[in-house]
């Protein structure tokens, strides 16, 4: 029982995965962006090849819970991505990037390897945070 956790940008998307036990996340990959039907058939072809039984989708509501412009567009992926048969759950990940960046900077890691791996550090956080609320509002899971 795996999960994947989708960070969803504009011009990437950072992607994490479970351990087959859905209790940590590891990053997996960030998937340049490209049509919406390629960024769908790169995310289909991850899911099948980790035997993935659930979608965890980043929602970056604005501060006061609000959607705003960008969440809309993740809504609409997340559509899409169950319009293919995917299980998917949202996730509100206000904070999620901003909690990455100052992990790598607490890790001295240099702004340039940051930019490549910023995205797939939020999806984890993203994923990780989902699979700890699960297994709190359901301590069977665990």
């Amino acid at each position: 029982m795996r999960f994947l956790g989708l960070d969803v940008g504009d011009r990437t998307i950072g992607v994490a995965l479970s351990d087959p036990l859905g209790i940590t996340a590891q990053g997996l990959t960030v998937l340049e962006r490209g049509s919406i039907n390629d960024d769908v058939a790169k995310i289909l072809s991850l899911v099948a090849a980790h035997d993935v039984c659930e979608v965890v989708v980043g929602l970056p509501r604005s501060l006061n819970g609000s959607v705003g412009p960008q969440a809309r567009k993740v809504l609409k992926f997340a559509a899409r991505l169950e319009k293919e048969g995917l299980a998917v759950k949202l996730w509100d990940e206000r904070f999620s990037t901003r909690a990455a960046q100052r992990h790598l900077i607490a890790a001295d890691v240099r702004r340039e390897k940051r930019r490549r791996v910023i995205d797939k550090l939020a999806a984890v956080l993203i994923l990780q945070n989902y699979l700890d609320h699960r297994r709190l509002t359901d301590p069977g899971r665990a």
